[in-house]
């Protein structure tokens, strides 16, 4: 209770400030100057990191991000080491959810349903509904091919990267769970001797910074930004001042995150378990009303997505082209070779690490090749990708669902709303996480690190802050460098644990519960 009261009291006084400044002077322009001066101020050291970390090289005449080409060089890697273990892991991952190999009494915060929940709330959310459009847009229908093709990969990175967060994790007397890269990283480097301890500290410390600001940026601040611009641009508030009701927004989903975040994983668990699959629901069943009353056209559409993936005359790029667009979209929706999921992945109930990492290769697989599909088939269908008029990517998606439904901008919106609380909660764990690797695990830092997630909803849902957000979306991206090199080095222990795990499957030594 004292750390809510703290919370609120800090997001009150930020309030008040605010408030205060725009009475005595034109709102708008107040804000107006703030956010012009923050981002003039931010804007060449923005600019720097983010031309570092999307530099790109020419591939067949199409500028392709190295950061990119390091997520799919990855993925292919493991997928063919661990002879597609996305595929052939696939119903043992299902089972494992369920609770068929579930021990109760395992060490860990949250079952493995929570875990998965919890994962997907972070990755689950504008990239399938506005990053899927992008993709089309300038790729068109065949991107969504090269978008699958990139999920079906990625679930191979998320198994190592998941499995590896569990083995490394650190769990205290009072059962709480630290995992994630920067432990595994750490701990996984100083097995193997000979230097490689100061080298793997080095990534972790690296990775844990990336990740503190990229909780704040593209795990929050855009977030609330894409939030609130759908919540008070629906009619209903047109004729109101959009400062006043962005601040109120603000305010209000900071004390609802804030609640939440306070209990920790276990509080985060619990609401995503609910929330993932109601919001997922929701929106594939509107997607399914769509394709449904446009039936005739799903052969029609299928055979532009194939087409097109091999096909692509007159688009930018050509066929190179179009499967950089649909594997960038995928990598920035479902944050594959990231690393950031195997924070949530570690506290799972289980002494098998395989397991979660079993699970965790579920998250693309609902993410970009269920979701991200959904969306790019509506698209696709209903034709809005040639009529583009301008349309920026939220919507385009928003233009091909109220072909059949008028109303959709109100189920849209509440489909963004719930994406970015969900993605909130999560991230906030993460950058949580990160700050208590590198600064102590002690109730001070955690209060100090939430108070400021909160206090930065407030601030995001009324400044763009365009170039702070640049470089939390770079700070996510670059986590995947230390990342990905981590998971090179320590694969061939993770093939081992893997056939251990599945012979001892096969011969009952790991019984079953359910």
């Amino acid at each position: 209770m004292r750390t809510s009261r703290i919370l609120l009291i800090a997001i009150l006084c930020l309030v008040s400030t605010i408030s205060f400044s725009n009475v005595e002077s034109n709102e708008p322009s107040f804000i107006e100057s703030i956010d012009y001066g923050i981002n003039s101020i931010v804007g060449p050291f923005s600019d720097a990191i983010v031309s570092i970390i999307f530099c790109s090289v020419e591939l067949f005449g199409e500028n392709v991000p190295l950061v990119v080409v390091w997520l799919m060089v990855g993925a292919l890697v493991f997928t063919v080491y661990l002879k597609f273990i996305n595929i052939r892991g696939f119903r043992l991952a299902i089972d494992i959810v369920r609770g068929k190999y579930t021990n109760p009494n395992d060490k860990g915060e949250v079952s493995h349903f929570q875990a998965l929940t919890t994962a997907l709330s972070a990755t689950v959310g504008l990239g399938n509904i506005a990053g899927v459009a992008v993709a089309i847009s300038i790729g068109g229908p065949g991107a969504t091919f090269w978008m699958i093709i990139a999920g079906l990969l990625g679930m191979s990175s998320k198994f190592v990267e998941c499995t590896l967060g569990v083995k490394y994790r650190v769990v205290k007397e009072n059962g709480d769970v630290s995992g994630g890269p920067m432990y595994y990283l750490k701990r996984g480097f100083e097995k193997k001797g000979n230097g490689w301890a100061k080298i793997g500290y080095g990534l972790a410390i690296f990775f844990a910074l990336m990740g503190i600001l990229g909780s704040f940026g593209g795990g929050n601040m855009f977030q609330i930004n894409q939030a609130t611009q759908q919540f008070v641009n629906l009619p209903m508030f047109s004729s109101a001042d959009f400062v006043t009701n962005s601040l109120l927004f603000g305010v209000v989903l900071a004390v609802i995150v804030g609640v939440v975040i306070i209990g920790g994983i276990k509080s985060i668990a619990k609401v995503t378990d609910k929330i993932v699959p109601v919001m997922c629901g929701i929106y594939c069943l509107t997607a399914l009303v769509v394709l449904f009353s446009n039936f005739e056209e799903i052969p029609n559409a299928f055979a532009k997505i194939i087409n097109g993936a091999f096909s692509a005359e007159g688009i930018s790029g050509g066929v190179v082209g179009v499967l950089i667009q649909g594997f960038k979209r995928a990598a920035f929706s479902n944050e594959a070779g990231v690393g950031s999921a195997a924070i949530a992945h570690s506290a799972v109930k289980t002494k098998e690490p395989i397991t979660e990492g079993l699970v965790s290769l579920l998250e693309p697989f609902i993410d970009t090749v269920i979701v991200c599909t959904m969306t790019a088939l509506v698209i696709v269908i209903t034709g809005v990708y040639d009529d583009q008029s301008g349309m920026s990517g939220i919507e385009m998606t928003s233009s091909a669902f109220e072909s059949v439904f008028p109303w959709f901008k109100f189920i849209l919106t509440l489909a963004v709303v719930m994406f970015a609380f969900s993605t909130m909660i999560s991230w906030s764990y993460y950058g949580l996480k990160c700050v208590t690797f590198l600064f102590g695990d002690s109730k001070k830092v955690e209060l100090g690190y939430k108070i400021i997630f909160c206090l930065i909803i407030v601030v995001g849902s009324v400044l763009s802050l365009d170039k702070v957000i640049g470089i939390s979306d770079a700070a996510i991206f670059a986590m995947c460098i230390p990342n990905v090199l981590g998971m090179f080095v320590l694969l061939p222990e993770i093939k081992r644990d893997l056939d251990s795990f599945l012979s001892r499957i096969k011969s009952g030594e790991i019984k079953s519960y359910k």
